[in-house]
């Protein structure tokens, strides 16, 4: 009366010691009778109803998290492939072969380009279901065109997208011969292919730069997340787009990878797709030898509220398992670790007879009248286009949780002894002849053995079947995948008068620039037609740099509303969080805020529609800390404001250490197109953020700015903006004070809060009857790459000394000594040590940035 029970999910159950396996039968059958008699609802509310009783009782008991070794969707589960399986198997071996001859080609050529072969040859049919069956790609920008959906590609894996795009027609072979030689290829009038995703290199191919381990996934749960805010504040429907993103098993260690991932889930964020690549290998070895890395991510998956699919076998096995009524398979995997499943993508049929299927005598039956080729080529769910197709389905309809799938490859494969499963595979870049016709024979490639070992490159004509089934794919799936589009409408910005008119016109109001800039953002935020693209982005410090004010004005953004009623309710700064708020505040997460603000910034780009972001956060828990997110945003071209504020080593006073920031500017400066400053009044930056916001919004440059802010009052003059270009361009001279004749003229320079210690110590000298120039440096960064000889005209008078003088490192001052007259003496004066908790007074004179140390070094010339 009752079904057997699935030997599959009843092996592992099976090796425990049952006291009384009469009760437990009982049991089981009492079970499958509800699944039978009421459907798995019920089912489901008797196991949670027994997981409740068991808690109360402290049976200390809880479900496992990870399920037997075998595919999430059973066969009879599996949607009708809609494909042609031949046309499309046929097309991925092509691509693996021009995938190979490129890197290959390359090295044999030039030894030092590197490259790699055994990434995509594991992940080619994961590329190519989303590719023939799921990626859309952007139709137009008109109502109701789809916007394409967002795809991040494991970077390792570029050579076998630069295949697919040969045979797309969108490279050639030309171009294919300069794999990862961008500079001579220009020469050779072809593009250089970079070697990885870069969209700084090939702005209009690749969209997403994914080569730093861990920055890909983080940013795909964040672009997520964002369309959903663009979607809730009714800026633009992204319903019916997805994010994709193709990962690495060892890529998953990355605290980046990992760090958002219950966000993911919290938000519940069903428009993201990760397909991780599990050919269980990294560069050195197995991801987890003495594991299995697919169990460890299943837990950690499902424990952070994701929908997971394994996808482990391939179709040749379901033969075998619908055989297996004993559950030898189940059994076998759950004993076989990482390290040897390694092993046996590495060894022959043979071998794998005699030491897998020849553990026992249950395995010994299955592999009978089997021959060895047969289970040679026994594949893994990742290498089957059906078993993908299925899982990619069923993870793109999925609703309420973002889904992982989590593919078995074999790293290498169909590289033979040359590769397929060895320690050396990740570093393979050159195959000897027999290897090339191997892989040649094994994915039965049409051309000759002189063709393989020429590394030919393979293009089937324009009416072959392939190449028509290629493009009638793509053509129905909106056009080509990767590319990069930057059309978007400009949006313009209010004039500078009308949000701040009061930092311009200052007239000696004591008030710190971050104050100021919160005033700013404030009036910013009401414009009609700049206000609602602006994103405000904070990592749980509003409070700190006094935007608590924002929190009623714009609302804190929350895709759920506001589900009680906060502490503060009374208050005019509550807090108040809304399905439509405009404030992204990502908590304790400097990693996820640069992520967000990504997101943000590429809006332009990813969305065809522009926004603005200014994240504001702590200065040293930025370019330090979250350096590599930063580099790679510069690499996708964001537009946005970054603004550090408590900035410089001094202006923090007490809070020590860790958090006295000497170093972003310099790491800033090595950022092409970020524009740094460290502006010492609030009416600079003012110009600075109104010429930001025009350079960015309306005229589309991609660019990014940094700016830090103080939280330290002082009096804030009025600035004229006829000295609006110094400002940009990094200085100006602020103020002269003539001195008795006879004496060198002294040039000050200073940015920042030193700024205000660079004008007191004119006061001094100019007492003792020497002529002072004090220029306000806006910019280090700008004035050390200016090519027209704006910095030099600033200090070009005079013979005197020059000293310059930061709340920074003294290399960022040293940084402009190169446009300094050699007959002038030029001291640097900064912050060279870790910080210390004391007063401003204190901090500055140990540092030697008071301004008794700057006129010392100016009277002294050292």
């Amino acid at each position: 009366m009752n079904a057997p029970i699935d030997p599959r999910m009843s092996a592992l159950f099976l090796e425990q010691e049952d006291h009384d396996p009469q009760e437990t039968q009982e049991w089981r059958e009492a079970f499958v009778s509800v699944l039978q008699h009421s459907g798995s609802q019920r089912a489901r509310q008797i196991l949670d109803e027994l997981t409740r009783v068991a808690q109360a009782h402290h049976v200390g008991w809880q479900p496992e998290l990870i399920t037997p070794y075998v595919n999430t969707i059973h066969v009879d589960e599996q949607v009708p492939f809609p494909g042609d399986l031949a046309i499309e198997e046929r097309l991925a071996s092509i691509m693996r072969w021009n995938a190979l001859a490129m890197v290959v080609r390359a090295n044999n050529a030039y030894g030092e380009l590197g490259g790699h072969i055994a990434s995509y040859t594991s992940g080619a049919d994961l590329f190519e279901t989303g590719f023939n069956h799921f990626f859309h790609a952007r139709e137009g920008l008109e109502e109701g065109q789809h916007r394409g959906d967002l795809v991040f590609l494991q970077p390792h894996s570029a050579p076998g997208v630069y295949a697919r795009a040969f045979l797309e027609g969108r490279l050639t072979e030309q171009d294919l011969e300069h794999f990862r030689r961008e500079i001579t290829a220009k020469e050779a009038g072809a593009k250089g292919l970079s070697s990885y995703p870069h969209p700084m290199l090939m702005p209009d191919f690749w969209q997403f730069p994914t080569g730093s381990m861990g920055i890909g996934p983080i940013s795909s749960i964040y672009h997520a997340r964002f369309m959903r805010y663009l979607t809730d504040r009714n800026l633009l429907d992204c319903k019916d787009r997805k994010v994709w993103g193709m990962f690495g098993d060892g890529e998953m260690d990355e605290p980046e990878s990992m760090s958002a991932l219950t966000l993911a889930a919290r938000e519940n964020l069903d428009n993201l797709v990760w397909i991780v690549n599990c050919n269980l290998q990294r560069l050195d070895g197995p991801v987890r030898g003495n594991g299995r890395i697919i169990d460890e991510l299943e837990r950690l998956f499902k424990g952070a509220g994701w929908n997971v699919i394994k996808l482990v076998w391939g179709s040749d096995w379901d033969g075998l398992f619908a055989r297996d009524t004993e559950g030898a398979l189940v059994k076998a995997f759950a004993h076989t670790v990482d390290g040897q499943m390694q092993t046996f993508a590495a060894k022959d049929g043979q071998y794998n007879r005699e030491h897998f299927f020849g553990q026992n005598d249950a395995l010994r039956r299955l592999a009978q009248g089997m021959t060895d080729e047969q289970i040679d080529r026994l594949r893994r769910g990742g290498h089957d286009l059906v078993k993908i197709h299925a899982a990619f389905s069923r993870a793109a309809s999925h609703k309420g949780q973002p889904t992982v799938i989590l593919a078995q490859t074999k790293k290498g494969f169909g590289m033979g002894t040359a590769g397929q499963g060895r320690m050396t595979t990740h570093s393979q870049k050159k195959l000897d002849h027999d290897a090339l016709i191997s892989f040649r024979n094994h994915f039965n490639l049409p051309f000759t053995d002189e063709q393989a070992k020429s590394l030919a490159f393979y293009k089937p004509a324009d009416s072959s079947p392939e190449m028509q089934y290629l493009h009638a794919k793509r053509k129905a799936l909106g056009g080509y995948l990767p590319a990069r589009e930057s059309v978007c409408v400009p949006v313009m910005c209010p004039s500078i008068e009308k949000y701040a008119k009061f930092s311009l016109e200052a007239e000696g109001k004591e008030m710190s620039t971050t104050m100021a800039f919160v005033r700013m953002l404030g009036n910013l935020l009401k414009d009609s037609t700049l206000g609602p693209r602006i994103v405000p982005i904070v990592a749980d410090e509003a409070r700190t740099f006094g935007m608590a004010n924002l929190f009623k004005q714009v609302g804190i953004y929350s895709s759920v509303g506001q589900r009680y009623a906060p502490e503060d309710i009374g208050s005019v700064l509550s807090y108040r969080e809304a399905h439509d708020g405009q404030i992204l505040e990502e908590g304790i997460s400097e990693a996820g805020a640069l992520a967000s603000w990504t997101a943000a910034a590429t809006s332009y780009s990813v969305h065809g529609f522009a926004m603005l972001p200014f994240y504001i956060y702590y200065s040293m828990f930025g370019f330090q800390r979250v350096g590599d997110q930063i580099w790679a945003a510069a690499d996708q071209r964001t537009r946005g404001f970054l603004i550090g504020a408590t900035a410089g080593r001094s202006t923090l006073g007490g809070e020590g250490l860790q958090h006295q920031d000497g170093t972003s500017h310099l790491i800033a400066s090595t950022i092409p197109n970020c524009k740094a400053y460290d502006p010492a009044f609030a009416g600079e930056l003012a110009i600075i953020i109104d010429h930001g916001m025009k350079e960015m919004m309306e005229q589309q440059q991609d660019v990014f700015y940094y700016v830090t802010m103080m939280n330290e009052n002082y009096a804030q003059p009025s600035v004229d903006q006829t000295q609006r270009e110094g400002v940009i361009r990094g200085g100006y001279r602020f103020r002269s004070l003539n001195g008795q004749s006879g004496k060198d003229p002294i040039t000050l320079m200073a940015s920042g809060a030193i700024l205000n210690e660079a004008l007191s110590a004119a006061d001094l000298l100019a007492s003792e009857g020497y002529s002072v120039d004090v220029i306000s440096v806006t910019s280090w960064s700008e004035l050390a790459r200016d090519q027209n000889g704006w910095t030099r005209s600033l200090v070009e008078n005079g013979n005197g000394p020059i000293v310059a003088a930061c709340d920074y490192v003294r290399t960022l001052p040293e940084s402009i000594r190169q446009h300094m007259p050699g007959h002038r003496r030029f001291v640097t004066l900064g912050t060279d040590d870790f910080g210390r908790s004391d007063t401003r007074v204190a901090l500055r004179d140990y540092f030697g940035i008071s301004a008794e140390h700057i006129a010392c070094a100016a009277r002294t010339g050292s």
